[in-house]
């Protein structure tokens, strides 16, 4: 056996056959569920894999996955891995043209989607040649030649029988960032487990046999059930529940994010640990404990954590009032490193986001990606067990991956100091600074200074042009919907007593609804866009 992740999972299902893997709880107050046991999974994903197989997919070709959160998202995703096919998350916002343009980017030969997103699957199928297989999740009528989802499980053997896989199998997770069109970033298996998977520390004793999964598994017992709350097709979420299947624990998932129904599953399932986008999803869950879910049991709690976006010490500190006994975990990765390191207690406005990070972890000159001197600004970089690259992108693979002597290394896009005792204290994404006459300024770091005042609810900075300074700081703020009118001299008055002058907003626009993706990622070039405008 090798570092193969679906090589792994079964190891794991014949360790624990009849422990329960994976509860699917539908749309909010229709009841439906299902559970399965990892034995059922396995039989499950074994279906959809035979399905591909005997429908023509050959290893290492591309497959789609444009849905909502469901048994099947997982069960395709399992189902690739067995079959030697390579998963690809797609964004279920995206619209015809963005769809078309990844479709092709991927090379993607299989579709599984969501019926709901019939009519966006057939506009953008006839720029996408090499799509062949579709397979439909749910209801929905336009989309020629697409395979019902149970049809096509029913068809396939639940057995086993696959041919020997490998290390080299790729996984490929598409991010879009901030700026752009999405990328594909390419993941070894072996690499994947080792960044983020249950493969090393700081999720255990790093594993040095495959088959150390499944007696760590067989040797432990269950009782801790993870609840990945944002979409399965933003990487967090997907990677959260191979964590999950290889400590041979339990997981919850929601087809959507809706707060009350997260807390309800989280006392009935007694969920143990939680994972979440920052602010934007945590707000909610505080709004509706002080509200209709006010006296939920979240005695089973043990952790909530974020990535993507920090949880703000106003908002945590409003958690921690209503849930003392919960710890709160801003950790720091991304899609081409994987788990980077956690944010450390002394976190906040006043020092910066502050994180332990892992050893392979550095900060590194932009030019040189020689180790920057302690205090010193640089790029995160990361060694290692890190991606191949972006598929189909030589140039940005280039820019964005390099090799120091023998190893492989990948440049993230936050920039960051390092102190003497090794913590690094992050700025922000080299792509979203704002240059104003000649400071830079980061926006995480006047957003977290904007929602620690009382009467906000959300906030995104973005920059944009100015006569005097070239580009200035603006602010686009939601207020709370019981909150007073706040105008922009109290909002400077406000930023003044926590940031430097030049940090401070000169210009906001107030809107009822800050938009972010579904994971609650900030959506810098809508902000840019209203913030201009206005």
């Amino acid at each position: 056996m090798e570092y193969n992740l679906a090589d792994l999972f079964e190891s794991v299902v014949d360790a624990v056959p009849d422990r329960e893997a994976l509860v699917h709880l539908d749309h909010p107050g229709t009841g439906a569920e299902r559970r399965l046991t990892y034995a059922e999974l396995d039989a499950a994903a074994n279906r959809v894999a035979h399905h591909l197989i005997d429908s023509g997919l050959k290893p290492g070709e591309h497959l789609g996955l444009h849905l909502y959160n469901g048994v099947e998202y997982l069960q395709t995703v399992l189902g690739c891995l067995k079959a030697r096919l390579v998963p690809v998350n797609v964004n279920y916002r995206y619209v015809e043209e963005e769809l078309a343009y990844l479709y092709r980017d991927a090379d993607l030969a299989a579709l599984v989607f969501d019926g709901e997103f019939t009519d966006r699957v057939a506009a953008a199928l006839p720029r996408a040649p090499g799509l062949r297989h579709l397979i439909r999740v749910g209801e929905g009528a336009g989309a020629p030649h697409a395979v019902p989802f149970a049809e096509a499980a029913a068809s396939g053997s639940p057995a086993r029988g696959f041919s020997p896989r490998s290390a080299d199998d790729l996984f490929i997770i598409y991010t879009g960032g901030t700026t752009g069109m999405p990328k594909g970033v390419m993941w070894r298996q072996e690499d994947l487990f080792f960044s983020g998977l249950g493969g090393g520390a700081p999720t255990g004793e790093p594993v040095t046999r495959p088959e150390e999964v499944a007696e760590r598994v067989a040797a432990g017992g269950d009782g801790i059930t993870f609840f990945p709350t944002p979409p399965l097709m933003h990487g967090t979420s997907t990677l959260t529940a191979f964590i999950c299947f290889h400590f041979g624990q339990r997981l919850v998932i929601h087809r959507k994010f809706a707060p009350e129904e997260v807390l309800r599953t989280i006392e009935r399932e007694r969920v143990t640990s939680v994972s979440l986008v920052g602010d934007a999803m945590l707000r909610p869950l505080i709004d509706a404990l002080n509200g209709p879910c006010a006296g939920t049991d979240l005695s089973s709690l043990f952790s909530v954590s974020s990535s993507g976006a920090i949880m703000s010490d106003t908002v945590r500190a409003q958690f921690r009032a209503l849930a003392p006994n919960v710890m709160l975990l801003n950790n720091f990765g991304s899609s081409e490193s994987g788990f980077n390191g956690t944010a450390t207690d002394d976190s906040g406005p006043e020092r910066g986001f502050r994180i332990q990070v892992n050893s392979r972890t550095q900060v590194v000159d932009l030019v040189t990606h020689e180790p920057v001197a302690v205090g010193e600004p640089g790029r995160i970089a990361q060694r290692g067990h890190v991606p191949l690259g972006y598929y189909n992108d030589p140039e940005k693979t280039a820019e964005t991956f390099f090799r120091r002597g023998d190893e492989r290394w990948v440049l993230l896009g936050d920039m960051a100091t390092v102190d003497a005792e090794g913590i690094v204290t992050v700025l922000g994404r080299g792509s979203q600074c704002i240059n104003t006459g000649g400071e830079k300024v980061y926006p995480e770091e006047v957003e977290q200074a904007l929602k620690s005042h009382p009467d906000i609810y959300d906030a995104l900075v973005a920059g944009v042009p100015d006569e005097r300074w070239g580009t200035r700081v603006a602010a686009v703020v939601q207020l709370r919907p019981d909150a007073p009118p706040l105008d922009l001299p109290a909002l400077k008055a406000h930023c003044r007593t926590r940031l430097a002058g030049y940090k401070i907003p000169r210009s906001a626009v107030f809107t009822d609804h800050i938009q972010r993706s579904p994971s609650g990622k900030a959506d810098y070039r809508w902000a840019r866009k209203v913030a201009a405008e206005a």
